[in-house]
């Protein structure tokens, strides 16, 4: 069996802009305000070990009001969009511009195609195998996201959808010819986020003899002890160590502030996200974030 590790993350922002507009009326005058918001919705990922793509076939959104019908906006032709390109905090947007209006909305939809046997959505291996990549009721419910949101009045307000591939990919016994993805999604808000950057010392994966499969893993909480996916103390999310011009580096974006706990290991690529294994960490440091704010980390 073989399974992804990594995550992905699609980021929803809603932009809120004013628009004035001055109506005359005699000496004393008066002035009418046409306040709008409109939706921004862009995809984000973080690499992923044993892929060299991930594919994902987008057809639309769909947003639900509290009071009110769901609202659908469908692309003229769908979008394959693969998901590598993406990483860190670098996104690709999916609409730009698309007015709503202010108020409470129960959940978000992204519509994709992803049905089995096809390769409108798919994953593309390491060793240049390509296979299907299939949501079940993704024809019904696309991907869909249950935590509400506010738009308020004439204001800007953006959010991430955090897609946890690590968590969501898999590939079970009997399904060779189709990975399968089962979204596992959080809503952050996108005014309050942070970015860890950091470095890896050689001599760490040196002497812990690391090959593959290094990876940060971060949980929330100070001097949490860290446990795999499968785990019931699972990570917030992962980033991947990858060489960059003679230096080991990660990144670790769309983070909300709090108090979490890094922890390095190089079995990243043996964590079964639908089993406890036995994965070693090899070392850990403690950071707390704040809204708007870049950070810098060592492993040395």
């Amino acid at each position: 069996m073989s399974y992804i590790s990594r995550r992905f993350s699609i980021v929803i922002v809603i932009a809120g802009l004013i628009s004035m507009v001055a109506c005359g009326g005699g000496s004393g005058g008066s002035e009418q305000v046409d306040q709008k918001s409109f939706l921004i919705l862009n995809v984000t990922d973080a690499p992923v070990d044993d892929a060299t793509e991930v594919v994902v076939e987008f057809t639309g959104v769909e947003i639900k009001p509290a009071a009110g019908d769901a609202i659908s906006f469908d692309f003229n032709q769908p979008r394959q969009i693969d998901l590598l390109a993406l990483q860190g905090d670098n996104s690709e947007p999916l609409l730009n511009g698309v007015e709503v209006d202010s108020g409470q909305y129960n959940w978000i939809r992204l519509k994709v195609n992803a049905q089995r046997n096809t390769l409108d959505s798919y994953i593309t291996l390491n060793d240049g195998s390509t296979f299907s990549l299939f949501v079940p009721s993704g024809d019904q419910r696309g991907l869909q996201l249950n935590g509400g949101f506010l738009v308020p009045l004439g204001q800007s307000v953006s959010f991430t959808i955090d897609f946890d591939l690590r968590k969501s990919v898999i590939n079970p016994p009997g399904q060779s010819n189709d990975y399968f993805l089962k979204p596992t999604l959080k809503l952050i808000d996108n005014t309050q986020i942070s970015t860890i950057r950091g470095t890896v010392d050689a001599s760490v994966i040196n002497d812990a003899a690391c090959n593959e499969g290094v990876a940060v893993y971060l949980f929330q909480g100070l001097d949490f002890t860290p446990d795999d996916e499968g785990s019931a103390n699972s990570p917030f999310t992962s980033s991947l160590v990858s060489l960059d011009n003679g230096t080991y580096r990660f990144v670790v974006g769309f983070l909300p502030p709090g108090d979490y706990t890094l922890a390095l290991t190089c079995d990243a690529d043996l964590d079964d996200p639908e089993s406890d294994d036995d994965i070693t960490f090899i070392a850990t440091q403690n950071i707390s974030t704040l809204a708007n704010q870049a950070y810098q980390v060592a492993f040395e």
